[in-house]
């Protein structure tokens, strides 16, 4: 009797010690998790009657999430970025770039109500290097680090919320600024302008036979002699200023511009920003190896339609049609017009260090044009989904 009651004693000394323990070490503040992986794939054709090239492509990504909770204080920063290059077995572009993205967002909340959230939020996204149209001849510059980028600022109420493993956030912000750029410095517009403008003459002497290189020379010192003295060559009007101007180009195409309100002409200018409306929607879920992560921002500015640009311009030019895609200054771009962010990441580790991944990005932004097959620009629904199987690690 005196052992079962000995051992009893034990049992529950061990008991309220293990209790004691638990309540005594505090759940930490730092959470730090995430997902970093490298996919690769590659494809080896011989005598295949179907057609095809060889090609190699790598992609490495991290999804890395670092949050603070203490009290009322929450603090969460979130990167998502990525990186992809392709080598195709072809004499002309062989390496080409397949992905490339950053996104940096963090926000600070105060608990003022049980999972709602007085919060202050920023966030930046942009890529590292060159994007360019792959075609024959010269490839155009279509992107750039800063060229776009988007960067926020907002102030509103957070709701957080964790159900069955699944944690839910819902943002909205009626004080938010928004910064768009499409940064081009003067170096950068003075090298890829006399680039763009020799392309086609670099392009032969590439491609020329070796009876015909010198003569495809000659011809490039003949254009690159009558460029370099602002004078027209070829029997076109190609001037050193206006023949190719990244940084106009960019501009125009990311929609940074103005316009004269006298004139209807443009103003080229390397950001814009804007006040307007918030709101951003998140949900992540976590079973075992699975993971799922659902991302949605949109963003609309407070501002009316603007004034007539076509009015401006057929008023300052008697007689001519204005025959430009947009008829209002900022690019329809005003109230009621959503920008739109949705992105989606499946990922399934299996093997401890192998994972299949299935990443998607939908992109609706008023004001970014983009051409279609027959070089036709418009406001366009971009798309990109990415699947792969590769090294990866979640911690």
């Amino acid at each position: 009797m005196q052992r079962k009651i000995f051992s009893l004693a034990l049992c529950l000394m061990a008991a309220l010690t293990l209790a004691a323990q638990e309540e005594a070490a505090p759940e930490k503040a730092w959470k730090f998790d995430g997902t970093v992986g490298l996919n690769a794939a590659a494809t080896g054709l011989v005598n295949w009657a179907a057609g095809g090239k060889n090609n190699m492509n790598g992609f490495v990504y991290a999804k890395l999430h670092l949050l603070y909770h203490k009290n009322a204080i929450a603090w969460e920063t979130n990167l998502d970025t990525d990186y992809g290059m392709t080598w195709i077995q072809q004499k002309e572009d062989p390496f080409q770039k397949s992905s490339d993205n950053i996104k940096l967002a963090t926000k600070f909340g105060w608990e003022f109500k049980e999972t709602w959230y007085l919060t202050v939020l920023g966030s930046f996204q942009s890529q590292y290097a060159i994007g360019r149209n792959y075609q024959d001849g010269y490839n155009n510059i279509i992107s750039k680090w800063l060229a776009p980028s988007y960067t926020d600022i907002s102030v509103g109420i957070d709701w957080k919320k964790s159900v069955n493993g699944a944690d839910f956030s819902i943002y909205l912000s009626p004080i938010a600024g928004r910064i768009t750029s499409a940064y081009v410095g003067e170096g950068w517009n003075k090298r890829y302008t006399r680039e763009g403008a020799l392309g086609a003459y670099q392009y032969a002497i590439d491609h020329a036979t070796p009876a015909g290189k010198a003569d495809a020379q000659a011809a490039y010192n003949d254009a690159a002699a009558s460029y370099d003295n602002n004078m027209p060559f070829d029997g076109y009007a190609f001037y050193r200023e206006s023949h190719l101007d990244l940084r106009s180009t960019l501009q125009d195409k990311y929609g940074t511009i103005g316009y004269d309100k006298n004139t209807g002409d443009k103003i080229y200018r390397n950001a814009r920003a804007e006040f307007g409306l918030s709101f951003k929607g998140s949900i992540a879920y976590t079973y075992k190896d699975l993971k799922l992560s659902t991302t949605l921002g949109l963003f609309t500015p407070y501002q009316g339609k603007g004034f007539n640009v076509k009015e401006a311009w057929e008023k300052a030019n008697p007689g001519g049609t204005y025959d430009g895609y947009f008829i209002y200054s900022n690019n329809n771009r005003y109230f009621g017009h959503f920008d739109v962010d949705w992105d989606c990441a499946l990922s399934y580790q299996f093997l401890k260090c192998l994972q299949v991944t299935l990443t998607t990005s939908l992109k609706y932004y008023n004001g970014t044009l983009i051409a279609d097959a027959d070089g036709n620009e418009a406001e366009r629904v971009q798309f990109k989904g990415v699947i792969g199987l590769g090294v990866g690690y979640s911690f």
